[in-house]
């Protein structure tokens, strides 16, 4: 009884330690996953919090151009 006992917990810490490796592969995924997310979607949008405005401007400037020649 003793040795089905310690082969049942033996087998039962392998299954642990298996859970544990795929649960810290999955942790790592998704960590990637929002680095890569945070990098392909946050950091365009703040760009072009700089860029919109810059844009406008020029684009004011040639429409004020355009104007005078009327």
């Amino acid at each position: 009884m003793d040795q089905d006992l310690e082969k049942r917990l033996a087998t039962l810490e392998q299954k642990i330690d298996a859970t544990y490796k795929s649960a810290e592969k999955t942790r790592k995924y998704f960590k990637w996953t929002l680095i890569v997310s945070v990098a392909v979607i946050v950091l365009p949008m703040i760009g072009l919090v700089f860029v919109i405005p810059q844009f406008l401007g020029t684009l004011s400037q040639y429409q004020n151009i355009g104007n005078l020649g009327l």
